[in-house]
């Protein structure tokens, strides 16, 4: 499936969002791979399985390489258990566990495969997805280091927020239809 036919199957209410997805397809302010990526990271960072077929079929056809796409998905994986661990010494009242070493393996971060700041920007992404503040706060701060400017780093973030969005809808879509397909048959037996 192609982003386009990903956009036709969005209900009317969700014009919005097809008209974001198509527009950040089109975005320039990223290079190729940190866009791609973006999307790639961002939608495995949700798991709507139409939304992760959609989204790997436009970043090949992008063009973007086999290595990037296996750091964009690496960023997603490590970035589900971190945010989760690190959101929680965030948000526990007692801090001590924050100053705790986490013990969680995380290799990839280190040696993404590869550029740094690339793997950076669709952590930020996937952290925006998951909801991690100290996630985001750190890794933007990384990015900057790099000298990733905020529209760039804007930029990630829309692309999580569309992808996100354009996944949980699809997803409710689908349930919706499981739904009353269900109550349909009931009444009809």
């Amino acid at each position: 499936m192609s982003l386009d036919a990903l956009r036709e199957t969005l209900p009317a209410y969700a014009k919005d969002l097809s008209l974001n997805l198509s527009s950040l397809a089109a975005e320039t302010t990223l290079t190729d791979q940190q866009k791609w990526g973006a999307f790639v990271a961002s939608a495995y960072a949700v798991g709507a399985a139409a939304v992760v077929k959609a989204v790997e079929a436009a970043a090949v056809d992008a063009g973007l390489s086999d290595e990037a796409r296996t750091a964009a998905k690496a960023a997603a994986a490590i970035m589900g258990m971190n945010n989760v661990y690190y959101r929680a010494t965030h948000l526990l009242t007692n801090k001590e566990y924050a100053t705790l070493p986490a013990r969680l393996r995380m290799n990839v971060i280190a040696n993404p495969g590869v550029e740094k700041a690339d793997f950076e920007l669709w952590s930020t992404a996937v952290s925006a997805v998951n909801g991690c503040g100290a996630c985001l706060d750190a890794h933007e701060a990384e990015l900057k280091k790099h000298g990733v400017s905020a529209q760039q780093i804007q930029a990630a973030l829309r692309i999580a927020a569309v992808v996100n969005a354009v996944s949980r809808v699809l997803t409710a879509e689908e349930a919706g239809v499981d739904a009353v397909s269900r109550v349909l048959t009931a009444e009809a037996a």
